[in-house]
């Protein structure tokens, strides 16, 4: 009697799962896109088809992309995609008076190519030559530098006179760990670590540590910037991450995009004027990115500068960037160099 009971529960179970499978709108519709979904750039017009497997009636279908509805034209939807990489596409519809979804992830790369630009030296100052520099930001016109624990040396974050590159007050991190990337905001500095999953903040003026907080969502500590309102966080992906500087929480990104492809080479971050600077990881290279799309826009090559530096054994890649809003140019130094560059950028003809 009991194994009578067994098979029956075990076959109205059965059965209540493949009922609910087959309202699963996944197992019954599907989306295709044109060029097999492979890529599109952010005004173009697409034209996706809601495959029906079941031949079910469909009513009042519309698409969002990422959330925000796509406007309707007679040859498809308008895409018209204010940020660029991987985004969700989604149909809403309506079947047998029921509302569904079905969601597939579309890649949308940058509309042009970046544009290239070269430099000019304006003046060269002294830099200290142990520092593994990291994070690199002017603040009232004092440079700040966070470097990283390499070739033995102490992770710390400093104050400098970048005329005379005479430090003016340094704090050191526990031996555990690598200092990353920095920011200023209302008198607060930010600091990242790379592999910690922390970071540290800072009053501006006295170097007095005042707390730390948890990586969320982003994976490593990279680079650092803000707009003001924003941090932006750099985490060794395609990603770069929007902090609510009161709460440190990820509440959302963008991914760094070209024409071609997603990017994931961002190191050091520097914000002006709507656009991130940052600089390529083991390249003698830096981006422009738009801070809300993603969009790389300009490359600037800075081949060059680490031949005009001291040549020794400890001598590493070009990182830090450092922009002066009064003088509006920007200041350029590497890991253990022993010089720090002020430049302008020209765009290459």
């Amino acid at each position: 009697m009991n194994f009578i009971k067994f098979f029956i529960l075990n076959g109205l179970l059965l059965f209540f799962m493949s009922c609910g499978g087959e309202k699963d709108p996944a197992k019954m519709f599907s989306l295709q896109l044109e060029k097999n979904g492979k890529s599109y750039i952010a005004t173009d017009t697409i034209r996706p088809l809601l495959k029906n497997k079941k031949e079910l009636a469909v009513e009042g279908l519309t698409f969002t992309l990422a959330g925000k509805e796509l406007e309707s034209v007679d040859e498809g939807w308008i895409l018209n995609a204010e940020k660029l990489g991987v985004q969700k596409l989604t149909a809403h519809f309506l079947s047998d008076g029921k509302p569904l979804e079905v969601t597939r992830d579309i890649k949308i790369l940058a509309p042009a190519n970046p544009q290239l630009y070269t430099y000019t030296i304006v003046n060269e100052f002294p830099h200290d030559i142990t520092s593994f520099t990291q994070g690199l930001e002017f603040y009232r016109d004092t440079l700040y530098e966070s470097t990283g624990s390499g070739g033995g040396a102490k992770s710390y974050v400093r104050k400098i006179n970048y005329r005379t590159g005479e430090v003016l007050q340094q704090v050191n991190l526990e031996p555990q760990y690598f200092g990353e990337g920095i920011t200023l905001i209302k008198d607060r500095l930010y600091q990242l670590t790379w592999q910690h999953n922390v970071g540290f903040i800072y009053d501006a003026s006295s170097l007095e540590r005042l707390d730390k907080f948890q990586y969320g969502k982003s994976r490593e500590g990279w680079g650092l910037c803000n707009d003001g309102k924003h941090l932006y966080k750099s985490d060794g992906t395609e990603r770069i991450w929007l902090l609510n500087p009161e709460t440190l929480t990820e509440e959302d990104h963008i991914q760094i995009v070209t024409n071609k492809s997603i990017f994931n080479k961002a190191n050091e971050l520097e914000y002006v004027n709507g656009k991130i600077y940052a600089n390529v990881w083991q390249k003698e290279s830096m981006m422009i990115i738009d801070a809300n799309s993603g969009a790389i826009e300009g490359v600037v090559n800075l081949g060059g500068l680490r031949e005009k530096v001291a040549q020794h054994p400890k001598l590493d890649v070009l990182n830090g960037i450092a922009y002066h809003p009064e003088r509006k140019t920007f200041f350029i130094t590497g890991k253990n160099w022993d010089k720090l560059f002020e430049i302008t950028l020209q765009k290459k003809e």
